[in-house]
């Protein structure tokens, strides 16, 4: 089982221009704050999810990598490494979703993990996987309003169309953790529907696109998935306080820890910077072999 984690760092200044080159859009400097916590995402790895065989970070380029990162324990994977090249450079997690099957030497059974999770307690590989099957806990919906359920409308629809099911009113959605995939069915559908996802795809987000959600949607309708809940605590860094932040951190009731960044103001975001790296370090003081 191999863990996958993208990351973008947006103040790295050649991203930056990069990001304002294509996007003909200013940085807002409140939107690509650093938290500077993906170490700690590393330590969580190597501490509370031992059995993980190798680690890939995915980047958009050698800029974008940590200054800290140990690269003879790590796989680092740059963008034009899976990516079409005509979809690049892309600010859009959608196309990078899509093409993480393409990383050399992928394991079978990966978990992809954005760098806002964190392992904060002791984990089994059935936590994730049982029997060549992913677990993940899924929600039945019928209204689609807003940009992210028009995507996971669009891809429950197009992952029926591709097991030749009949379409619904009604669309599923995982759950807002690490994703349990496999790597062949991912190659499997991909092939089936290269055209479709391709054309589906931008530089920037929209509701036409589809992700990831396209392959987990087609591995639980081929009976491939445990529909049951990963223990995940979901935090929104604009409904919470330093305070109940880094007590969650220190005394957790799950396993993982999901941090949901949102434009906050300059003092509660340095107030919960502030609060999160302390009991970061409290809770992982050492260094894990991922770091020089």
């Amino acid at each position: 089982m191999d863990i996958v984690i993208t990351y973008v760092n947006g103040l790295d200044p050649e991203w930056q221009k990069s990001y304002e080159k294509h996007t003909n859009t200013p940085i807002l400097e409140k939107r690509f704050r650093d938290w500077g916590t993906l170490k700690y995402l590393f330590r969580g790895i190597e501490k509370n999810t031992p059995f993980i065989r190798k680690v890939h970070l995915v980047v958009s380029g050698e800029s974008q990598v940590p200054e800290w990162l140990n690269r003879n324990e790590v796989n680092v994977v740059l963008h034009q490494d899976i990516i079409p090249h005509h979809l690049l450079p892309t600010f859009n997690c959608n196309p990078i979703e899509m093409h993480l099957h393409n990383i050399k030497d992928l394991d079978e059974e990966y978990l992809y993990f954005n760098d806002d999770l964190y392992p904060l307690k002791p984990c089994k590989p059935s936590d994730f996987f049982r029997d060549g099957k992913g677990v993940l806990k899924f929600s039945r919906h019928y209204l689609v309003s807003g940009m992210y359920k028009h995507i996971c409308k669009n891809s429950d629809t197009y992952a029926r169309k591709a097991l030749g099911m009949p379409s619904s009113r009604a669309f599923i959605r995982p759950q807002h953790t690490c994703t349990a995939m496999l790597k062949s069915q991912c190659e499997e559908l991909y092939s089936k529907m290269e055209p479709v996802i391709l054309k589906s795809l931008t530089r920037t987000r929209t509701a036409d696109n589809l992700n990831q959600y396209l392959f987990l949607d087609y591995q639980y309708y081929k009976g491939l998935m445990v529909d049951e809940k990963i223990s995940n605590k979901h935090f929104s860094v604009a409904l919470t306080s330093p305070q109940k932040l880094e007590s969650y951190i220190l005394n957790p009731d799950r396993n993982l820890l999901c941090v949901n960044d949102v434009r906050l103001s300059e003092s509660k975001y340095e107030a919960l910077r502030e609060a999160m790296l302390r009991a970061m370090q409290t809770r992982f003081p050492e260094k894990s072999r991922f770091e020089k």
